[in-house]
């Protein structure tokens, strides 16, 4: 009996360090910035938000959108798009956003360069600014 116990740990082990150590899937190429702006996508805005999306909104506005652009559309060279598969729930959970805010992230989807952390903002702050990029990701059938 403790045969079978220890192959099944074996491979179990074996499934974790391959789980924690492949390699992060690429993120897929860009369309081309459209003309006279350097935003990375082209997105519909929801047609309404609650009020905890709108006060993220604001903060965005205040905080994020000179790297991730207006309305998370990315800025050319500077930040990558919000509003992307790259970022959807299943991939980038809340707490992700969380954590790359209070400790900043290094580069592994993108060439941007590392996001370092920010300053000033409290977790209750960041989850406003969440619901304001989740209410964005999903206008665009991003869930």
């Amino acid at each position: 009996m403790l045969k079978p116990l220890a192959a099944l740990a074996i491979l179990a082990l074996a499934g974790g360090l391959w789980w924690t150590t492949r390699p992060e899937p690429a993120a897929p190429p860009l369309p081309p910035s459209r003309a006279g702006t350097d935003a990375l996508v082209q997105i519909t805005l929801p047609g309404t938000l609650d009020a905890h999306a709108q006060l993220g909104e604001s903060i965005f506005a205040q905080t994020c959108a000179a790297c991730h652009g207006e309305a998370a559309v990315g800025r050319d060279g500077i930040g990558p798009p919000l509003v992307h598969r790259i970022y959807e729930p299943s991939h980038h959970a809340d707490e992700a956003f969380q954590i790359a805010v209070a400790q900043g992230v290094r580069a592994h989807h993108w060439t941007f360069g590392n996001m370092p952390r920010i300053e000033g903002l409290t977790r209750g702050d960041v989850a406003a600014v969440i619901a304001y990029v989740r209410a964005l990701q999903r206008a665009n059938g991003i869930n």
